[in-house]
């Protein structure tokens, strides 16, 4: 495949099809109303404001356009899922370098919003694989990109823009090989302190007591309760574990020993193993309760139902209902990944553990890939950091909307971190800017989207446009 092509077999035809699609669209909106993506599925946890003009149609854009299985690529329409990503890249014996928790997120998503997952610490972000992409602009125009000289300005703004810069199109991604399962290594930790000891000895040393690491992540259900999960990618024909049906895997992870437990999965059930119980948020639901469990059908037991609960939770305020009729106030939604640099991720757990009732907390090492920052997000090349997620409903400040939301977003600056931008964010616009590319981002807006057809960064992410 020559860069900046897409290749010439029915998937390139049929890709070339869907942009002319996506561009019409946009020239059907009418000149000076809001450019806004039409899609049906969504991972973002924020409020959006509802807008009555045409949307952009990116029904064309949702599948692989091609896989070089010697070359170690693939082309991939911005609106594919990792879900049928992997689908076409497994059978080779090959992944994405990074793929994120959820089967649902897609390829475009997860480079503007950006995305993690336990392959982080080596592999950095998914953006960082990505050789090339097509972009169409908030003018218009559907531009090739990259890091070394083709409106790199855009390449290197577009992780984390969330859309205000445009949309990807299609996008030319690295890929590895990796094994039929993957080994784990559960090993608990009664001192948080320790636990981040070590996993940041595992980062620098790639192993973790004389057995190679491939995967990284942890659990925190409390102060003297946490784990770290290490993954080695192998060949083993032995049997597996299935969590993705009465099993449920955040659970399994615990124990009371001193020695690491075990467990093997297949590395496709590996991929989506927190997908299955969203983490650990599918307990909302009840559908972890065995008698719900045995009711409740496997091919529905997935992210993508969980979400549109949550949607339908949200349009109908149904928690909050229940909660007025029990006597109790509102619940305040806390759902958030922030990035805290390592040698102060012990103190910031220990803090959150003290003053938000979340728990379980997952854990996830990062180091960028690159020698250079990226624009609109701050990691620092050279240096571990932790996402730490934590996902649920606390008691609301009568009075006081996002009370508890505010109080993390003082704390993760206070510890030297930053957080992700897909969920509700209270910044005042001086320090949103201040965290979040200011004056570069803007240079590129004017560039890429002369007349504001799409909502700038802090629009979006904190007002809600």
């Amino acid at each position: 495949m020559s860069a900046g092509t897409t290749p010439a077999t029915a998937g390139g035809r049929l890709h070339d099809r869907g942009v002319q699609r996506l561009v019409a669209s946009y020239r059907g909106i009418p000149e000076g109303a809001p450019v806004r993506l039409g899609k049906r599925t969504s991972n973002l946890f924020r409020a959006r404001t509802a807008v009555d003009t045409p949307r952009l149609d990116p029904s064309g854009l949702t599948g692989v356009v091609g896989v070089d299985p010697a070359g170690r690529t693939a082309d991939v329409q911005g609106m594919c899922t990792y879900e049928d990503l992997v689908d076409a890249t497994l059978p080779y014996g090959l992944t994405p370098l990074v793929v994120p928790q959820l089967r649902t997120i897609t390829l475009g998503g997860a480079v503007t919003g950006l995305g993690i997952e336990s392959a982080s610490w080596r592999s950095g972000l998914p953006h960082e694989s990505v050789l090339e992409m097509d972009v169409l602009t908030g003018a218009g125009e559907v531009v090739t990109t990259d890091g070394h000289g083709r409106h790199t300005e855009l390449f290197r703004a577009f992780p984390n823009s969330y859309g205000t810069l445009g949309y990807a199109t299609r996008l030319r991604i690295a890929l590895e090989p990796v094994g039929r399962t993957v080994s784990l290594r559960h090993v608990r930790f009664h001192d948080l302190d320790a636990l981040v000891d070590t996993l940041g000895d595992v980062v620098a040393a790639g192993e973790y007591d004389g057995e190679a690491a491939d995967y990284l992540d942890g659990v925190v259900f409390s102060a003297d309760e946490s784990y770290l999960v290490l993954g080695r990618r192998t060949d083993d024909p032995g049997p597996t574990s299935d969590y993705t049906g009465s099993g449920i895997f955040y659970r399994s992870i615990r124990h009371d020993g001193p020695r690491p437990t075990r467990d093997t999965l297949t590395t496709h059930d590996y991929l989506w193993r927190w997908d299955t119980d969203w983490f650990w948020c599918s307990r909302a639901f009840g559908a972890q309760h065995p008698a719900v469990r045995r009711l409740w059908p496997r091919r529905y037991l997935r992210s993508s139902v969980y979400w549109r609960l949550v949607a339908l939770d949200r349009r109908f305020g149904v928690a909050d209902r229940l909660e007025t009729r029990q006597g109790r106030p509102p619940r305040e939604r806390v759902v958030q990944d922030v990035e805290v640099p390592l040698r102060r991720t012990a103190e910031f757990l220990r803090w959150f553990l003290a003053e938000v009732p979340i728990e379980p907390v997952w854990l996830c090492p990062l180091r960028l890939r690159d020698d250079l920052p990226w624009t609109l997000y701050p990691l620092r090349p050279g240096e571990t950091y932790v996402n730490v997620g934590f996902w649920s409903t606390v008691p609301a400040v009568p009075g006081e909307p996002g009370s508890t939301n505010r109080r993390i977003e003082d704390a993760v600056s206070a510890h030297g971190g930053h957080k992700s931008l897909y969920s509700e964010a209270f910044y005042d616009e001086d320090t949103f800017w201040s965290h979040y590319g200011g004056s570069a981002y803007r240079a590129v807006k004017a560039r890429y989207d002369p007349a504001h057809r799409l909502p700038d960064l802090y629009a979006k992410a904190v007002r809600g446009a």
